[in-house]
């Protein structure tokens, strides 16, 4: 009797302790933002950002919960880098060839022509150095960049007039972003700068003579067929275009270790799934594009592109010769691609090209 009455006293004084010690304080919840330079919603792109929002919201269990924006919504396309950069939201999801008036170096961590393809480019990034060049360059405007997709090799672009030479190029206003419009520009044509929002319309009205975007499943969206006969191939100018989300670099130095992991885990699993769903809709969409709208699918003449790869190899040389910034990442970039060349030749050109018999 007495055992019991000692241990119902011992149980009735741990549960009044339960009740009268302060609750647990609950996690911090992070509310935060994320811009796009991609139209709301739209596919691949603006999914992709919304992929990753996604996934850091649920890995975090919500502790981060991520709002996406689209372009316009907060800020202008191209208004997002100064905006994460100053704390007006904390993710920004586009691509650095944008910035190329913020930093020269920033174009190499996207698309360089003639340059590295979407698997070269993850091997460079996550296991030859490029992403500790990439964080030193985007350190300077106080943010931390990360792969957060890839759309593969892209198309060369849509025309209303036939490609036969490089002659065909000069006075051609062309939308083409980076360092393929430096190219262009020294082939003779004029490279314009536009949002994906404002392309269709710009080549429907004739205030540009043709443009790039992505590749079929894209292109495809935007009704781009309805505003240009020719669609060409390869994308010489981006062979294998890695999107970014960066982040402002307070925001995620303030998380603590389990969530600064997730943030950076979450965009190499959307990094990989991007490629993915490219690569499975592409597909699809190029059928679509030729059987059912009439699309003349055309390749560059093997001499313009010869003539453009050599124009690549001067333009890119020079700009990397501008600053010590934009060289040190160029000889890193160059002399990746010319070894893996190496291996690529009897791996994956030698199993294609096997395929192909």
């Amino acid at each position: 009797m007495k055992r019991r009455q000692f241990i119902g006293t011992v149980g009735a004084g741990a549960l009044a302790g339960t009740v009268l010690s302060a609750p647990a304080k609950a996690e911090e919840t992070r509310e935060w933002r994320m811009v796009t330079t991609w139209p709301k919603n739209f596919p691949g792109l603006g999914t992709g950002a919304n992929y990753l929002a996604d996934l850091i919201t649920k890995l975090s269990n919500g502790r981060i919960n991520v709002k996406v924006y689209g372009a316009g919504e907060l800020v202008d396309a191209f208004g997002i880098f100064d905006l994460v950069r100053d704390g007006g939201a904390e993710l920004g999801h586009g691509a650095s060839y944008y910035w190329k008036g913020k930093s020269q170096a920033a174009q190499f961590f996207a698309a360089v022509p003639f340059g590295l393809n979407a698997q070269e480019m993850n091997a460079w990034l996550y296991h030859g150095g490029g992403m500790e060049l990439w964080e030193d360059t985007y350190n300077a405007f106080g943010l931390h960049p990360m792969a957060g997709g890839n759309t593969g090799v892209q198309m060369g672009g849509w025309f209303n007039e036939e490609i036969n030479s490089v002659d065909d190029l000069k006075g051609l206003k062309m939308r083409i972003p980076g360092l393929g419009g430096e190219v262009l520009k020294r082939a003779g044509g004029t490279p314009v700068s536009l949002p994906g929002g404002e392309i269709f319309t710009s080549l429907e009205t004739g205030a540009i003579d043709a443009t790039e975007w992505v590749g079929p499943y894209n292109d495809l969206a935007f009704g781009l067929y309805k505003a240009a006969k020719y669609y060409y191939y390869p994308g010489w100018h981006e062979p294998g275009t890695t999107l970014e989300c960066f982040v402002n670099k307070e925001a995620l130095d303030e998380l603590p270790d389990d969530l600064r992991a997730i943030v950076l885990n979450a965009a190499r699993v959307a990094n990989q799934d991007m490629l993915a769903e490219f690569t499975a809709r592409n597909r699809k969409a190029l059928q679509t594009l030729v059987n059912e709208h009439g699309v003349e699918l055309r390749k560059f003449p093997d001499g313009v592109l010869r003539k453009i790869k050599g124009l690549s190899d001067e333009v890119v040389a020079e700009i990397a010769d501008a600053d010590p910034q934009s060289k040190k990442v160029y000889q890193s970039f160059k002399s990746f691609r010319d070894n893996v060349m190496v291996w690529h030749d009897v791996s994956e050109r030698a199993y294609l090209n096997a395929r192909a018999l």
